[in-house]
C-alpha cells in the first residue's frame, strides 16, 4: 500500500517538480514491487466492505497505487483520488489513460490541512502512508467520517519505516540498520505523528474497529525485475533526507558507494537482495 513508502510512505507532498519527480518514480517502483501485497490487503477489504462499494475515495493518492488496486479489486466503482501535488495527480492520469480506466477516476487537487474538498459521499475511504503527514489528524479524520455512507469503512495503512533490501546479517546489513535509525530520527523530528496511536484516534472521530492487520512483506528470489531499481530508489531517499552528520562520515561513504551507477557492487547489480517490510493495517466503520 502505497503511499510514504514509504512510502515509506513516501511523501504525497513536493516542494517542487524534481522533488515530485523522484518520489513519483520511487512511488511506481513501490507499487510495481508490492503489487502482490496491495492486492492481499484489497482482498482483505473486500472481505469486510458492505455491498455496493461504487464511490472510493483515496487520501494522498500519489500515482495511484491505491487507486488502481481499488479499482481492479471493486470493477464497479469510481475512485476520487486527492492529492496536495499537481505533478502526482497528472502521473496518476497518465496511468488512468494507460489502463483505459479514466472514465472511472476523478482527480482533486488539495491540501487536506487546508480545506476539505468536496468530494462527495463515499462507501469506502483509503489512506495509506497519508495520515501521519497531516498537522491535524483528528479534523481529517471528522471530515472522512462525515463523508462516509453508513456502514461506510476507512482503510488505513501505516508504515513501520523504509524497507529494507541488504543481508541482515552481513556488514552492509548492519549499515542498512543504521543508516534506517538515523532517517526514523529525521523523520521522526519533521512528522510528529508518526506512530501515533491511530486506533485511539479513530475511536475519537467516531469510527468503530472492524479488523486489524500486519502485513509482513519478506519478497526473495527471484524479486520482481524492478526491485533493484526500488532498493536504489529508496536508499537514494534515505541518502538524500539525511545530513553526513547524523549519518556519520564513514556511513555516508559506504552508501554514496552502494549507490554508484559505476560500482560493480553497487545496489542496483547485487544478486544478494531482498524486500523486507512490514505495514500495519486498520479496518474502520463509520457507525
Amino acid at each position: 500500500m502505497a503511499s510514504d513508502h514509504h512510502h515509506h510512505r513516501h511523501d504525497t507532498v513536493a516542494h517542487h517538480h524534481d522533488a515530485d519527480e523522484h518520489l513519483g518514480d520511487l512511488l511506481d517502483l513501490d507499487a510495481e514491487v508490492m503489487q502482490e501485497h496491495l492486492s492481499e490487503a484489497t482482498a482483505w477489504i473486500d472481505q469486510h466492505a458492505a455491498r455496493p462499494v461504487r464511490q472510493i475515495i483515496d487520501l494522498g493518492c500519489g500515482t495511484g497505487a491505491g487507486t488502481f488496486a481499488l479499482l481492479r479489486r471493486f470493477p464497479d466503482a469510481e475512485v476520487t483520488a486527492v492529492d496536495a501535488s499537481p505533478d502526482m495527480l497528472r502521473r496518476l492520469l497518465d496511468k488512468a489513460h494507460r489502463l483505459d480506466m479514466a472514465d472511472r477516476v476523478h482527480t482533486v487537487h488539495a491540501d487536506l490541512d487546508a480545506t476539505w474538498p468536496d468530494t462527495g459521499p463515499a462507501d469506502l475511504a483509503w489512506a495509506s502512508g497519508s495520515l501521519h503527514h497531516l498537522g491535524d489528524p483528528d479534523r481529517v479524520l471528522a471530515h472522512v467520517r462525515a463523508i462516509l455512507r453508513p456502514a461506510g469503512l476507512l482503510a488505513a495503512v501505516e508504515l513501520s519505516g523504509f524497507p529494507y533490501f541488504l543481508p541482515a546479517d552481513t556488514d552492509d546489513g548492519r549499515l542498512e540498520q543504521r543508516w534506517h535509525a538515523a532517517a526514523d530520527a529525521e523523520r521522526a523530528e519533521r512528522l510528529p505523528h508518526i506512530g501515533d496511536d491511530w486506533p485511539a484516534r479513530f475511536a475519537r472521530a467516531g469510527f468503530t474497529p472492524r479488523s486489524e492487520r500486519t502485513f509482513a512483506i519478506a519478497l526473495t528470489a527471484p524479486l520482481p525485475p524492478a526491485a533493484p531499481r526500488y532498493a536504489e530508489a529508496t536508499l537514494r531517499r534515505i541518502r538524500s533526507g539525511l545530513a553526513v552528520r547524523r549519518l556519520g562520515t564513514e556511513d555516508a561513504q559506504r552508501l554514496d558507494a552502494l549507490l554508484d551507477e559505476t560500482n560493480p557492487q553497487g545496489v542496483r547489480r547485487r544478486t544478494d537482495l531482498s524486500v523486507r517490510s512490514e505495514r500495519l493495517a486498520w479496518l474502520v466503520e463509520r457507525t
